[in-house]
């Protein structure tokens, strides 16, 4: 008879509750409980047999997900909520008929694509280093660029004691004072672009996400969202090199 567990992170993923790195956190700090009892790292469970509660609150597997696509301003930090009362995408989305979260982020002054989802799995496998799912940056830096430059951009560079990896870099527009660049990155380290740039000696007046894998921000207007098609869901899902199919 097949075995009908699986692990614990990977169900409350499925299930919307978080990523699978973020569900583990949750089991770490004691809030999972299965059948009553605190659950460990490692346990696996039943989703028909068993009750899984978090924070007190019994969890049902989703049996759909709901996948969106933001155009971000700027000015908007990457959270559902804020304690210091800033902007945040919450507000954007308010009107999504479910409950979903980011999927990675763009910090407060950058702009464009960003996917929500109720789909643990499938946000973990966007966002996790190894998949390597490109994202294309439009960056705007001042006062110009030099071959030498875009070669470090591209080859890598030395940023908090670690090298990114080998990136896409192509100049758009260029003219004095400002060069307007694509830059297409294959992970997603916190202000990558930023820093990569500052590094160089370029300084970034303004950064627009228009693509992740094939799918593109497109002319979705600032502030407004969309549901993403099952054929874009399952593009992105073949990129990360899922090996489930779409529910």
């Amino acid at each position: 008879m097949a075995d009908s567990k699986v692990r614990l992170q990977k169900f409350l993923a499925e299930s919307g509750v978080a990523s699978r790195r973020k569900s583990e956190e949750l089991i770490a700090d004691g809030k999972v409980k299965v059948n009553g009892k605190v659950a460990s790292i490692g346990d696996k469970v039943d989703p028909k047999r068993d009750t899984v509660t978090v924070s007190g609150k019994k969890i049902v597997k989703r049996k759909e997900f709901t996948y969106i696509l933001l155009h971000k301003p700027r000015g908007f930090i990457t959270t559902m909520s804020d304690e210091m009362d800033r902007k945040c995408v919450a507000e954007l989305i308010k009107d999504v008929p479910v409950r979903v979260y980011p999927v990675g982020r763009l910090d407060r002054e950058s702009e464009g694509m960003l996917l929500f989802t109720n789909d643990g799995e499938f946000a973990n496998a966007m966002t996790h280093p190894t998949k390597h799912v490109p994202k294309t940056y439009r960056v705007t830096v001042r006062p110009s660029i030099t071959e030498d430059q875009i070669t470090q951009l591209t080859t890598g560079i030395i940023i908090d004691d670690r090298k990114t990896a080998p990136a896409q870099v192509r100049v758009i527009t260029k003219e004095e004072g400002r060069v307007v660049l694509e830059i297409i990155l294959y992970e997603g380290r916190n202000r990558q672009i930023r820093k990569m740039c500052e590094a160089v000696g370029l300084e970034v007046a303004r950064l627009k996400r228009t693509a992740i894998g094939s799918i593109k921000l497109g002319m979705l207007a600032q502030g407004s969202w969309r549901e993403l098609s099952e054929d874009e869901v399952r593009k992105l899902m073949i990129a990360a090199d899922m090996d489930r199919k779409k529910k």
